[in-house]
């Protein structure tokens, strides 16, 4: 079996280290080099400060076969990697005309002057290899010592992004030979992360037999499963991935939606609606009308999303809605009686095949000893029928409104799937 493939991420940057700004980019990174089977194993956060940034590459390079670098590249004073790699390779630096040509031609072609600073952005470490950086004026490079790789990139994200996907890892997987790995993504929703382990416990382990690595992706509303596999045989990965996928669906299948790092839930809806030439529309009272911008997020949604009143008010829910004020006074605005009414008449106000409603308190003021704070009431509407169910979410108004928009679509994918709605 072969060795691992090692990675080390080092993060240059004095704004991450302060929390200004998020390390998102070894959060990708790390992502993309599990998909082509290199283990990152190390990620190293650090200032402009030469000797760290001299200390963490002496570190890495005893641990790890692949070291990649991000920031410091710019032409200002404090961003000092180049200089510093120059002399942790011992080499000397020259003014690369291509890098210098690439340079002039961004700015020109942005009707900017690139002043004498920008110039040094081509001044690059002689025993590097020169990748081309086609989004920015920093470039990457690509050094080799002892069987090892050190890729230094530009810390801007969509730069970094585009060097990595176009350049280093088709590059970095041609220099190690990296094994054949095959991932499945199966999306889940409705189901806590515990709750969902628990029923798939002897898959689960099953999976462990045949080699097959399982995780866990839980995020508000939602549990990604990522079924992982390596082996020189890609038939065979491909073959026990499928097996593995097929089992789940007949485990769980009232909890997963779609499959794919991408796939989302109003993308599903979206596609569901079309399929069935359906039309939506929302009435949304605590969400206000986040509802309606997850349904419209999807290109082509206007084929299927007619509209939304955002009634925030008991006077609009009356005035747009017809909500009667007996209703609002007897049962309150957050209640099973509203929101059907709301679901109903919006369909109706539309005329749309489906109507979707929710009205709650989403804190974190509002609630009562009856309805506390994460009281949400949701409701679905068609031309059959009128859905209706109870929320008992959290204490913060942000993540309720998120996960009332989600069990809103949830609920539409359950009816229209024909899914056994529980609570």
């Amino acid at each position: 079996m072969k060795k691992d493939i090692i990675a080390e991420i080092i993060s240059i940057g004095d704004e991450i280290l302060i929390g200004q700004i998020l390390n998102t980019n070894a959060h990708w990174m790390g992502q993309e080099l599990h998909k082509v089977g290199i283990k990152n194993s190390f990620v190293t956060t650090i200032g402009d400060n030469r000797e760290d940034i001299t200390n963490s590459l002496i570190i890495a390079q005893e641990r790890a076969d692949i070291v990649l670098i991000t920031g410091g590249l710019g032409p200002t004073k404090d961003d000092i990697t180049k200089k510093v790699l120059a002399d942790f390779f011992e080499s000397d630096m020259y003014m690369n005309q291509e890098v210098l040509q690439h340079v002039k031609e961004f700015f020109e072609s942005r009707n900017r002057v690139m002043s004498e600073v920008n110039k040094l952005q081509a001044l690059v470490p002689s025993v590097c290899t020169v990748v081309p950086n086609e989004l920015g004026t920093a470039p990457c490079m690509w050094f080799e010592k002892n069987g090892k790789v050190f890729v230094s990139m530009p810390g801007v994200p969509f730069e970094m992004k585009n060097i990595m996907s176009t350049e280093i890892l088709p590059r970095l997987k041609d220099f190690f030979e990296t094994p054949y790995i095959a991932h499945r993504v199966i999306q889940t929703i409705g189901i806590g992360e515990s709750y969902l382990a628990e029923k798939i416990q002897e898959w689960e382990n099953k999976l462990q037999d045949n080699s097959i690595s399982l995780a866990y992706l839980p995020s508000p509303g939602f549990v990604k499963l990522r079924l992982s596999l390596s082996n020189e045989n890609k038939e065979l990965v491909n073959y026990q991935l499928d097996t593995a996928t097929k089992e789940l669906y007949e485990l769980v299948p009232e909890y997963i939606f779609g499959e794919g790092d991408d796939c989302t839930i109003q993308q599903m809806i979206g596609e569901l609606l079309t399929k069935e030439n359906k039309t939506i529309a929302t009435a949304e009272s605590c969400t206000g009308g986040y509802l309606a911008h997850l349904l419209t997020s999807i290109s082509g949604s206007s084929a299927y999303f007619m509209g939304s009143v955002i009634a925030y008010s008991n006077q609009v829910k009356i005035q747009e809605l017809n909500v009667p004020t007996e209703t609002l006074q007897e049962k309150g605005a957050v209640s099973e009686e509203t929101v059907r009414f709301m679901a109903e008449n919006i369909r109706t106000k539309y005329n749309t095949t489906i109507g979707l409603a929710c009205s709650g308190i989403a804190g974190p003021n509002g609630g009562t000893k009856d309805k506390p704070v994460g009281t949400i009431w949701i409701a679905y509407s068609d031309e059959k029928q009128t859905i209706s169910k109870c929320l008992h979410l959290t204490k913060k108004r942000d993540l309720n409104i998120h996960l009332t928009a989600t069990a809103c679509l949830n609920l539409v994918r359950k009816t229209l799937t024909k899914k056994e709605f529980t609570n």
